[in-house]
């Protein structure tokens, strides 16, 4: 388990203000908060995750300190979150796999996100983006690539950062939609798949845009089609699936601060006010999008209502695929 800091020091004479509402706690935070993030350190969860947590310290006068707590595709740190005093002092840093995956791929949940949680709010988001590798790929644009696979004398095969993941799944998801020979390889992550195609050993990728930003701006991979509704800002001339000619795939990956339930309401708004600050400020955003984000927030009510709404895309490709991770 590793614990670090989000940055130490909080801001000097900025006193905690008192949280609103009937059965408020007096003052909220008067004491360092816990960050869970259930993924390992420097991963796009953890870095965005310390983004946030830097500015949550300058506005709120308070440590907030980052715990990295990895395992069984985030369900171990989820449960230390679902288990903590539910005092406003112990957050998740949760994922649309707790959200909407997990429980269709793990057949024993020790936890319930909608029963043993509190949503505060959206706080990220980031598309997949469908790779190839320059070098072994001729196709140019999306419809190229899928004519060009369909001819491949036994089929393609396409990379993920591991079986359950949205990586793998959108990979699944385009490869069931249309009749692709493909076979999935999973890697331990970006930085064994991304040598793989390279190499010409992995045909393709439907991978997190993060991990692949600087080999598509070296012109080693080409990126064909982001997954997101909108073309994303940091690369405004790849087309999104429908304009690829794909309709029906908008997938991104998103996260949501969670607290343990029964969380007091008032902790709850206090949070998720600073949280709106924070995906508001324009430092933010662009030190998001260096990292291949965007910074979101919503209400709790809409952080839950999103999880919910996107399961049965989920289990259908969970279904499809075959991913069991028990």
């Amino acid at each position: 388990m590793a614990t670090r800091r989000c940055l130490l020091g909080a801001l000097p004479g900025l006193a905690a203000l008192a949280a609103s509402g009937a059965g408020a706690q007096p003052s909220w935070p008067t004491r360092p908060v816990r960050m869970i993030v259930p993924y390992p350190p420097a991963g796009s969860t953890d870095l965005l995750t310390r983004l946030i947590c830097e500015r949550l310290q300058q506005s709120l006068g308070q440590t907030f300190v980052v715990e990295n707590r990895p395992g069984a595709g985030g369900n171990i740190g989820m449960d230390a979150v679902a288990k903590s005093t539910a005092d406003g002092y112990t957050f998740g840093a949760a994922t649309i796999g707790h959200f909407a995956i997990n429980q269709f791929l793990y057949r024993d949940m020790p936890w319930n996100i909608d029963r043993d949680f509190q949503p505060v709010s959206l706080t990220w988001e980031f598309p997949n983006v469908v790779v190839v590798a320059t070098q072994h790929v001729p196709a140019t644009t999306l419809q190229d690539f899928i004519a060009w696979a369909r001819q491949r004398r036994g089929g393609v095969s396409f990379g993920s950062p591991g079986v359950g993941t949205t990586p793998h799944l959108s990979g699944e998801i385009f490869r069931n939609r249309l009749k692709l020979d493909a076979t999935h390889v999973p890697f331990r992550g970006a930085a064994q798949t991304i040598p793989a195609m390279l190499s010409g050993d992995v045909t393709f990728a439907i991978d997190n845009l993060a991990s692949y930003i600087p080999v598509i701006q070296e012109g080693r991979m080409r990126a064909l089609a982001v997954t997101s509704a909108q073309r994303w800002p940091t690369l405004p001339d790849v087309p999104t699936m429908a304009e690829a000619g794909m309709e029906d795939f908008v997938i991104t990956s998103w996260g949501a601060f969670v607290a343990p339930a029964g969380t007091p309401r008032p902790v709850i708004d206090r949070l998720n006010a600073a949280l709106k600050d924070v995906a508001a400020n324009d430092a933010v955003r662009e030190r998001f999008l260096k990292a291949g984000g965007l910074p979101l927030w919503s209400t709790p009510e809409d952080a839950a209502a999103r999880g919910k709404t996107e399961r049965p895309m989920w289990e259908e490709a969970v279904r499809v695929s075959g991913a069991r991770a028990d």
